[in-house]
């Protein structure tokens, strides 16, 4: 969680390099597989897929109930625990049937031959460091469309289906170029700006909904010695977890989707040029916390839990990454971002949230409609309640809650997102072009901005060039909103 978060910021090059080595992986592999499944009595060949079974009320998807299913999990943040729970409904529905469970946290090297090979599992967690590049996988067909599984019943009620029990923008992130989905998101992320409730309040202050409020709570706090904000200089790609949905809210969502796609100028427009502006004022009158620049993510949040800061920018992974330094007495709270004012096109709410733990069904698994079966008890209300109350996280399924006591964090996340309604904002960039968010946007852009050494149009006219490098770049896959 927090720390694939910032794992990954480490590993911009690294992921680079991996989809290369994928890629080159790639080319070996395509004469080889088509040889293996000639000559391989065993492998990836169709003959070895289960056969389907009996397609009844509830067993919508006509999973065989002697036929085995693997599931390799992600060894991560979040733990086995809410997995192996799940995979004991799967057995007890298919009391033949043993799954095959196991989890790593060396998920490409594990899985990557096992692909070249022919014979994958049946459902993989494919999260971490160790992330195979989905671009890769669905480039190269080896992923099935999850459509089935969206257009069966949902697991607690028939008149439902699947899709139908999904958060805003789950389905939508799981395709790539159109309609087929690839990917089934399990966690769900909100992203805005965190800070005590308790500090908030003995500031007297509410939370600022316009720009100008901002500055005054900032000046009240730095009359109290606490700075306004503070953010992981030394990954500022944090920052746009709260900057992105400011510049949809003030904007529009066709600003963020023009970013995405990497149009030409798009960093130009005027609702980018307002909330540049805007965060560079923080820096003006010093409203950031002292040293800023120097901090990495643990070390600005344990500032901030410690009351130096009042604000920072955050997913809410926050609350169990920082669960050993936020005191008990904090009241952990998340709102959507600041905007600028009453002219802003979107109101106030407008957060960004989104999916995260990815999961797919290879599409030469060998009983890929019990690896769908996996899913649909995942996202049932109980598989859901289970994984929110063990990991302080939300799932995809949109619900799942009710009598749950909720951390503090948690609970001020749900309100945030029913407070946002259908105004959720979901920037891509982060997933279609790793490299370019995370070390060219937010360290050589927004990194610079906020340290003072670039003004506002300088940043922007330097994120633009990187944008439209990016858009030339023919060895990388360019994706669009559809």
């Amino acid at each position: 969680m927090g720390s694939t978060s910032a794992a990954n910021g480490s590993e911009g090059v690294g992921r680079r390099d991996l989809i290369k080595r994928s890629a080159a992986l790639g080319l070996i592999s395509v004469p080889t597989m088509s040889f293996l499944s000639a000559c391989a009595s065993s492998g990836g060949d169709s003959q070895d897929k289960a056969e389907s079974g009996k397609k009844t009320a509830k067993n919508p998807l006509a999973v065989n109930d002697t036929a085995g299913m693997e599931f390799v999990l992600f060894d991560g943040g979040f733990g086995k625990e809410y997995a192996q729970d799940a995979v004991k409904v799967y057995e007890k529905a298919f009391p033949k049937v043993k799954v095959k469970f196991s989890a790593t946290q060396k998920i490409q090297s594990t899985l990557q031959p096992r692909f070249n090979q022919g014979n994958p599992p049946d459902l993989i967690d494919n999260s971490g460091a160790e992330q195979m590049d989905m671009g890769v996988l669905v480039g190269k067909n080896q992923l099935a469309d999850l459509t089935p599984l969206l257009d069966a019943p949902s697991y607690d009620d028939p008149n439902k289906k699947v899709r139908d029990t999904l958060r805003p923008g789950i389905v939508e992130m799981g395709q790539f170029d159109g309609n087929p989905v690839w990917i089934m998101y399990y966690a769900y992320t909100v992203y805005g700006v965190w800070y005590s409730q308790k500090a908030l309040d003995s500031l007297d202050a509410q939370y600022p909904e316009t720009w100008d409020e901002m500055l005054a709570v900032c000046e009240k706090a730095k009359k109290k010695g606490m700075a306004g904000w503070t953010y992981a200089g030394k990954y500022p790609y944090y920052i746009p977890f709260s900057l992105y949905p400011m510049i949809g809210k003030v904007g529009g969502r066709e600003v963020l989707d023009a970013i995405d796609n990497l149009e030409p100028n798009a960093w130009k427009h005027p609702a980018v040029k307002a909330c540049f502006e805007a965060y560079y004022e923080l820096y003006k009158k010093g409203y950031v916390l002292k040293g800023t620049p120097g901090l990495d993510h643990i070390q600005s949040q344990t500032a901030w839990a410690q009351g130096k800061a009042l604000f920072i920018p955050n997913g809410s992974w926050v609350e169990n990454e920082s669960a050993n330094v936020i005191p008990a007495d904090f009241n952990l709270a998340v709102s959507a971002p600041t905007g600028i004012d009453s002219s802003d096109k979107l109101p106030f709410g407008t957060i960004w949230a989104s999916g995260g733990e990815p999961f797919i069904v290879p599409a030469k698994a060998k009983n890929a409609a019990g690896g769908m079966e996996q899913l649909r008890i995942m996202l049932s209300e109980a598989s859901s309640k289970n994984f929110t109350a063990k990991v302080k996280s939300l799932t995809a399924y949109n619900g799942g809650t009710d009598g749950i006591s909720l951390t503090p964090g948690l609970k001020s996340g749900v309100a945030a997102l029913e407070k946002a309604g259908q105004n959720v904002v979901n920037p891509r960039l982060q997933d279609w072009y790793v490299q370019l968010q995370k070390e060219k946007i937010g360290v050589a852009g927004l990194g610079e901005m906020m340290a003072g050494r670039l003004t506002p149009a300088e940043a922007i006219k330097k994120i633009q060039g990187f944008a439209d490098e990016a858009a030339k770049d023919t060895s990388i896959k360019h994706y669009k909103h559809q």
